[in-house]
């Protein structure tokens, strides 16, 4: 192949060695005989097969969310016939479960007839915004059933998970947030945790969460910085869900679609969670303009979301948030340097990241006016 293209780098050209090498049956059968070398192609060979199997590892994770067997198992030991009479299931499956679940770890069997979370499954127990997004992964299973098919509608035909997320959907008509609000409050926690550990808001008086759903973010950094004034922009019926969620707080609500109504004013703090991602180059491009002119001078955009190329989270950001939000039918996961680019366009001359614990669940950038 390589004779074909001129002016090949040095990399390239070793990537093309490599995968020569790697793709011969020979050097395989080579390999897997050789002392220290048999152990890294064992490794390799056993990440090609996860790589295969890994819709029905997910499959089995699934079913013991479906089956609320993460609850049932959780800080318990449980008989199993206990588990049988847990999932409605006969024996034989019920075994099959259990079995195929011990495998990866979400269950575990200390003795004979006895079961209980296995290491896998005991800090999912606590994670409840993990646990929510498994819960509607059925959505985005619907929509990959084909993948080529669905790559090759090219974002223009409704989907499963549009039709969820009503603000992605292809159906202008459509309203409704109580589905995909409940999903964000859920998972709102993981998010809030890193960024609050990250990054000191005390130093603000007023704070604006554009896209800011039921609340779940806006009220977390309340209860870390109690002295902020707090508002929450979003669409008119998010809004209603917030205000039902947060009718004892004293936050300013301002219902309004940023695509179209003028951002609020008087905030030195604006935060943008998860949001640009979920959005089209088109939409955030025309979004951070905006609020640049609705900062003070010295008001600052923090933005919190999984980045691609993150440490630790290439695969996140490249294949799962990558393919989840082309079935969405908008957004698509930016690096940093792709989303710094934008804030300096819209005139933002000092950007920092802010580091986090686990940028695999969210990175940070705060850009100063």
């Amino acid at each position: 192949m390589s004779e074909r293209f001129d002016n090949l780098t040095l990399k390239t050209r070793w990537v093309m060695r490599r995968n020569a090498i790697l793709g011969s049956a020979a050097f395989q059968r080579w390999a897997s005989r050789t002392p220290i070398i048999r152990g890294i192609a064992r490794r390799r060979a056993a990440a090609q097969f996860d790589m295969i199997a890994g819709f029905i590892y997910s499959q089995i994770l699934t079913a013991f969310v479906q089956a609320a067997l993460i609850e049932f198992l959780n800080g318990h030991l449980r008989s199993f016939d206990e588990i049988v009479g847990q999932t409605g299931l006969s024996h034989e499956a019920t075994d099959r479960l259990l079995k195929a679940g011990q495998s990866l770890q979400i269950a575990e069997s200390p003795q004979a007839g006895l079961w209980t979370l296995g290491e896998a499954g005991a800090p999912l127990s606590a994670n409840e915004g993990a646990m929510a997004m498994i819960r509607h992964h059925h959505l985005l299973y619907a929509d990959l059933a084909d993948p080529l098919k669905l790559l090759a509608q090219n974002r223009r035909e409704e989907t499963a998970l549009s039709a969820y997320w009503t603000y992605a959907s292809k159906d202008d008509s459509k309203e409704g947030a109580t589905g995909y609000s409940a999903l964000m409050a859920a998972t709102q926690p993981m998010v809030s945790r890193q960024i609050i550990d990250a990054y000191d808001f005390s130093g603000h008086k007023r704070m604006l969460d554009i896209g800011g759903g039921s609340g779940a973010f806006t009220a977390a950094i309340a209860a870390a910085a109690a002295d902020v004034q707090f508002g929450i922009f979003d669409l008119p019926d998010v809004i209603s869900e917030a205000r039902k969620r947060l009718a004892t707080a004293e936050i300013q609500f301002h219902p309004g679609s940023f695509k179209e109504s003028p951002l609020p004013e008087g905030y030195d703090l604006i935060t943008l969670v998860r949001i640009l991602h979920d959005h089209d180059d088109d939409v955030v491009q025309a979004l951070l303009p905006k609020i640049y002119e609705a900062l003070p001078t010295g008001g600052r955009l923090l933005i919190v979301e999984p980045m691609a190329g993150s440490a630790h989270a290439t695969r996140m950001g490249g294949a799962y948030f990558g393919i989840y939000l082309w079935a969405m039918c908008s957004g698509r996961p930016r690096t940093a340097v792709e989303t710094i680019a934008m804030l300096k366009a819209a005139g933002f001359a000092t950007i920092k990241p802010v580091k986090t614990a686990l940028p695999i669940i969210a990175s940070a950038l705060v850009a100063i006016k």
